[in-house]
């Protein structure tokens, strides 16, 4: 299976996408709902609880885990992929061990970044994200990396997910935070003319986002990216493809209460049935 892991609701949204685009694959979602949010949460903290879910999705037999949490992804994923991918392999994959080669953890911030160059002409972007992900510096890191003249300007968001996952994401009280932030963020540097969401929760904003953000700035969601990004990379990495099961079945695993978890689901993937089984970490 392929696995897709956030540590709230905002993955589905990645999910959704990803399935829209890849039916016919068969997936294992994790949401650490319990133990939500991440993005206060200290880097040790991040990772061990990362490490936990990735380690659950491996041994229910994912072949590749999407981390589709963007404080996951700068707190956690590089140290993971470093140190514990041989180890969970040789535990849970030990013919792929055999053959040299390891299980997937993959995030959501690279594939996002990658195209940011093509979209800014003024060459200024905003990152509108979790203070937990804009205290990382990882996406002004990565920018950096592939664009080192694009000025980036992060701005923490920290309302935004309680509004969404309390379904207030389209309620008139959503405006003054949705407003609040956007203009903050053009304040600090009115030369912005992209801003990415790199949070997963933030497209059910976009009513809001796209009211307040000037026009000519453009708004990057992340489900459609990363649906592609992971296109393209089972694309490069047929021996990967093969392995993975196409039955078009989806499974869901959470920490928290399965009623709980099916009511706030249902938000992110409406029109679909939802197979809820709660785990422990």
């Amino acid at each position: 299976m392929i696995g897709v892991f956030d540590s709230g609701y905002g993955g589905l949204s990645v999910l959704r996408q990803i399935r829209n685009l890849m039916p016919e694959y068969d997936y294992l979602y994790l949401g650490d709902n319990a133990r939500a949010p991440y993005g206060p949460r200290s880097f040790d903290v991040v990772y061990r609880y990362t490490l936990e879910a990735v380690e659950a999705l491996f041994s229910r037999g994912c072949e590749i885990v999407i981390l589709a949490c963007n404080t996951a992804s700068a707190k956690a994923l590089r140290t993971i992929q470093r140190n514990d991918l041989e180890r969970l392999t040789a535990q849970y994959a030990p013919e792929l061990a055999d053959q040299g080669r390891t299980l997937r953890v993959l995030g959501v911030i690279i594939p996002t970044v990658e195209g940011i160059g093509d979209l800014t002409t003024s060459r200024h972007v905003g990152v509108l994200a979790t203070q937990g992900t804009i205290n990382s510096g990882s996406y002004e890191l990565e920018i950096h990396k592939l664009w080192p003249d694009i000025v980036v300007t992060g701005q923490a968001c920290p309302m935004w997910v309680p509004l969404v996952e309390n379904c207030e994401f389209d309620s008139p009280g959503a405006d003054y935070f949705v407003k609040k932030r956007v203009e903050g963020i053009l304040r600090t540097d009115p030369a912005i003319d992209t801003l990415i969401l790199a949070c997963t929760h933030y497209p059910l904003l976009m009513n809001k986002i796209v009211k307040y953000a000037p026009a000519g700035v453009r708004i990057v969601p992340q489900g459609d990216i990363i649906a592609q990004a992971l296109c393209d990379y089972l694309q490069r990495h047929p021996e990967i493809d093969e392995r993975l099961g196409k039955n078009g079945h989806a499974h869901f695993l959470t920490t928290e209460e399965p009623t709980k978890f099916y009511e706030s689901a249902t938000i992110f993937i409406p029109h679909t049935n939802v197979e809820v089984e709660q785990i422990q970490l």
